[in-house]
């Protein structure tokens, strides 16, 4: 199941989803020396285009692709940004039109061998690709009552899809035909109210396999649940800071 193709989970995630992206494309301008805008980017697994709005910073045109039409609709429009449907193993352009391609809480979901091979077609010879996540760890360390609220009833009740969570070696960049230049881990934080925490946690593919997966819950009734247990957590403040982890891969393609 494409756990971000309904309509209703896009609309979910365009509302939820927080936009931690320039951090990344920021450290990417630094770890590749960028002096200048690039010519071309590609943004694969765009969703509702937050990831690629934040690539406009390092090039003159950006393409965000999602195979996600219901995705696409949410992305905003501005000048020098496209948008094309169609799979991340499957890409509708020529062979080394990109310069930068940036993959964002994705590669997870893909077969990887077919991305891979078909990165390597649509970048340049010296072509760059960022490879990174945004992993939710909740609340600051040592709040233990939220960390057990999220270990032993929210992940109880929506269980991570299964998946296969993204590392990559010196040797898994070489086998795919490019060499790991860095890799770092950027932790940092997000505030949210009680309502918008409930937001972030209906965007994620935990909720959306309970709700439009299988049926077995509303949409209506998963939101309702996590504002009422997690309210108390908040102590009566309006907001509180949430951890995440970014971790980033930075690589170069090996003419």
């Amino acid at each position: 199941m494409n756990f971000f193709g309904p309509a209703s989970a896009a609309e979910r995630y365009a509302k939820g989803r927080p936009f931690f992206h320039p951090l990344v494309v920021g450290r990417a301008k630094e770890v590749f020396g960028l002096k200048e805008p690039l010519a071309h980017a590609l943004d694969v697994g765009c969703g509702t285009g937050l990831s690629t709005a934040a690539l406009r910073e390092l090039a003159a045109e950006v393409v965000g692709v999602d195979a996600s039409a219901a995705m696409v609709a949410h992305a905003p429009r501005r000048a020098g940004v496209a948008y094309v449907v169609a799979e991340a193993e499957r890409l509708p352009f020529g062979e080394g039109v990109f310069d930068l391609m940036t993959v964002s809480q994705v590669l997870h979901w893909l077969d990887r061998a077919r991305f891979f091979a078909e990165a390597r077609r649509v970048l340049r010879a010296d072509g760059k690709l960022v490879v990174y996540d945004n992993y939710f760890a909740g609340a600051p360390e040592g709040d233990e009552a939220f960390t057990r609220w999220h270990r032993e009833s929210y992940l109880e009740r929506y269980p991570s899809p299964l998946r296969v969570w993204t590392q990559l070696s010196d040797e898994d960049a070489t086998r795919e035909g490019f060499r790991l230049l860095a890799h770092e881990l950027l932790p940092h934080e997000i505030s949210f109210s009680v309502e918008g925490l409930a937001d972030y946690l209906l965007s994620q593919s935990n909720v959306i396999a309970v709700v439009e997966g299988g049926g077995r819950e509303e949409a209506s009734e998963a939101r309702r649940w996590i504002v009422e247990t997690t309210r108390p957590l908040f102590g009566g403040d309006g907001e509180r800071r949430f951890l995440f982890h970014a971790p980033v891969w930075y690589l170069r393609r090996v003419a």
